[in-house]
């Protein structure tokens, strides 16, 4: 192969489109712009514009609250954590934190923590360190003889 017989695959360039460049070129004239209006001026933003009439936006009332510090937990279910522990993937000896969940599976993205939540049944004694757990799942995990270990600071039904 010689330099000279280097060539772009095909398709890879691509002209630019020249609008405004006469009738012949099929973009000249109102440079694909279609005719008047506000969409042909240049400098144009029209994203809730509905012609004059009363946007939606406005005319439906506004609704609801979103507490911008919430704390956003991850939940785990008695019922996941049974079956982790007895596909192997979970160890029923020793603490279970958010670092075990999070290599077992049974988490993705932890916010401000992990929450357990008391669907189903645990038959295994665990001690479990999560940042929140419900009064349920709490019964649930003494009943089966193990522990729940919450931060101090944070009431049982965080």
């Amino acid at each position: 192969m010689k330099l000279n017989e280097l060539a772009p695959n095909p398709g890879a360039k691509q002209e630019r489109k020249r609008v405004g460049r006469g009738i012949g070129s099929g973009m000249g004239k109102t440079s694909t712009k279609g005719h008047k209006g506000q969409k042909a001026r240049s400098g144009v933003a029209v994203r809730a514009f509905e012609g004059g009439q009363m946007p939606i936006y406005r005319r439906l009332p506004k609704v609801g609250f979103k507490n911008p510090t919430r704390k956003v937990f991850e939940p785990v279910n008695l019922d996941s954590l049974q079956k982790a522990i007895d596909g192997g993937r979970l160890s029923s000896d020793g603490t279970i934190d958010t670092a075990a969940l999070i290599e077992a599976g049974l988490v993705g993205k932890v916010g401000d923590g992990v929450r357990l939540l008391g669907r189903g049944e645990l038959t295994a004694a665990v001690t479990i360190a999560v940042a929140g757990a419900s009064k349920t799942a709490i019964a649930a995990v003494e009943k089966a003889g193990g522990k729940v270990i919450l931060p101090s600071n944070t009431p049982a039904e965080a």
